[in-house]
């Protein structure tokens, strides 16, 4: 099956009004459209799993990165190690990502409200209960899938095993 996509500068990295656009594509071609985000700070084994997982449950993976800024927010003044672009880049050379975009919020809520994935996908350490973005995708009719976590892969335990 052959996925069409806008040519950017960025090559996979797209803006959200752009992706929105790709989405539409992706759509209008009958594929089925997965999407996950986080941090991605310092891109481990545990994230690569979680990765090629979720790109196992359709046929386009979107990837949404935290922004620095919101890095900051959620993780701490020493956070993130990588920047935004940097991350961003990172996750756009793996083979099983089709788009990346970067977001600014703590939650992926607006962008699911924008993109209505088919599938949204979160690692491990969340559930149905604690998952702020559940609503919105049953609202607009998506499933939310979790991933088993890789036991001993973290960003953090990478950091704290550097530092010591």
């Amino acid at each position: 099956m052959i996925v069409k996509t806008f040519t950017t500068t960025a090559g996979k990295v797209f803006s959200r009004d752009l992706l929105r656009q790709q989405t539409e594509i992706w759509r209008s071609q009958g594929l089925t459209v997965v999407m996950t985000n986080g941090c991605f700070d310092l891109l481990h084994a545990g994230h690569i799993a979680t990765l090629e997982t979720a790109r196992s449950m359709g046929n386009v993976l979107i990837v949404a990165v935290n922004s620095d800024a919101s890095v900051k927010r959620l993780k701490g003044n020493d956070r993130p190690l990588n920047n935004e672009n940097d991350r961003a880049r990172v996750l756009a050379a793996l083979s099983c990502i089709d788009a990346v975009t970067v977001f600014e919020e703590e939650t992926a809520v607006n962008l699911l409200e924008t993109f209505r994935p088919d599938v949204y996908v979160k690692g491990g350490d969340y559930n149905a209960e604690n998952l702020p973005e559940r609503g919105i995708v049953e609202r607009y009719g998506g499933r939310v899938e979790f991933c088993q976590l890789l036991k001993g892969h973290s960003t953090t335990s990478l950091i704290d095993a550097c530092r010591k």
